[in-house]
């Protein structure tokens, strides 16, 4: 039996850093509007042939053949094998569209799309809701990550969304009801563009928490303006120059949340970029490395790309979907878009928001 599925990565405007708990359970809540892109991780899973004699294989940028669970670097997938209790005898191969570390949530995404995977191959009906919640219960009370959960979220559900985090670790979710075409228009203005730099957030995030208390001011700004930005886009009142903008000022708040978010070439970098003409942008993810992004008027783009050739650009574009089973194919659409997982809702503690 061979399990496939795919898997979006995100871009996170507003808020992120408010979906730790540090932040949430002591400032009412966190709150993020955040969007999956069309670039993926793809995790396929299959029960391994006994004949190979090989109880766990694992490809991914290396390769691993080893006898017992406990032997498996690949910490997400020794403990998703783990937590499903899935038994000996299996393969997963794992690749992606872009580098591990590159800010736009992969390691979440690889989670994600890993339990999709083995929930299938075990037989095991999930929603989205379960997705996320078991993605977040691994990375971040089993693996100790310093993270939030954002980026499990956005995952699962897929689309472009306004995520809320709660004190009692609930989340509620709320699908953001803006046209298709105004949704693609709006990624139109993007570019994102690759500093050749992979990173671990942990790191980074670390610092973000233990200060958490001193910047908690920003924060609730950062917060503040992804209730915001949702309410305008819901309204139809966002235009690009004030997208651009709320961009802008977001990265500078961010940039205080922690010594290495940025540094003098990154800031070089977003320095020449606004002077070819972007309005606003960002370092995606934690910070030190990975995608810049920016928002600017179409007629700047080939400005923005002049001003910055050692940089490869990245062409992106709005994905509905969240985690899908591509093979087998599903029944019905189960599973295949955010939509047909909202009906499923059983409970989970990732919770829809009309």
């Amino acid at each position: 039996m061979l399990i496939a599925t795919k898997t979006p990565l995100r871009v996170s405007f507003f808020g992120g850093g408010t979906d730790l708990k540090e932040y949430y359970a002591n400032n009412s809540y966190g709150s993020v509007l955040s969007a999956t892109i069309n670039k993926f991780v793809y995790v396929t899973v299959k029960q391994h042939n006994r004949l190979f004699d090989e109880p766990y294989r694992l490809n991914y940028s290396k390769t691993e053949i080893v006898d017992s669970l406990d032997a498996i670097e690949n910490e997400i997938g020794r403990e998703a094998i783990r937590l499903l209790n899935v038994q000996p005898g299996i393969y997963i191969s794992t690749v992606a569209d872009v580098p591990s570390g590159s800010g736009l949530g992969s390691s979440s995404s690889y989670a994600v799309g890993l339990l999709n995977a083995l929930c299938a191959l075990e037989g095991r009906r999930t929603t989205f809701g379960d997705l996320a919640e078991m993605a977040c219960h691994l990375e971040i009370d089993v693996l100790k990550k310093p993270i939030g959960k954002q980026d499990q979220v956005s995952a699962a559900a897929g689309g472009l969304n306004h995520i809320r985090f709660f004190a009692d670790e609930s989340i509620s979710i709320s699908p953001i009801s803006a046209r298709t075409a105004d949704l693609h228009d709006l990624f139109g203005h993007f570019q994102m563009f690759w500093t050749g730099v992979t990173r671990s957030a942990d790191t980074i995030l670390a610092e973000q928490k233990k200060k958490i208390r001193d910047t908690s001011a920003f924060l609730t700004q950062m917060r503040d303006m992804a209730d915001e930005a949702t309410r305008l886009i819901q309204r139809g009142q966002m235009d690009i120059q004030t997208f651009g903008n709320m961009l802008n000022v977001a990265w500078q708040f961010k940039k205080k949340l922690a010594t290495s978010v940025s540094n003098p070439q990154i800031d070089e970098w977003y320095e020449r970029a606004r002077k070819a003409g972007a309005i606003g942008g960002k370092l995606c993810g934690a910070g030190g490395g990975g995608f810049l992004l920016f928002c600017a008027k179409k007629s700047a783009r080939d400005s923005i790309r002049a001003a910055l050739p050692e940089l490869r650009e990245l062409d992106i574009a709005f994905e509905p979907t969240g985690s899908t089973l591509l093979f087998p194919a599903t029944q019905g659409g189960e599973h295949s878009n955010l939509r047909s997982l909202l009906r499923e809702r059983d409970g989970s503690r990732v919770e829809t928001v009309p």
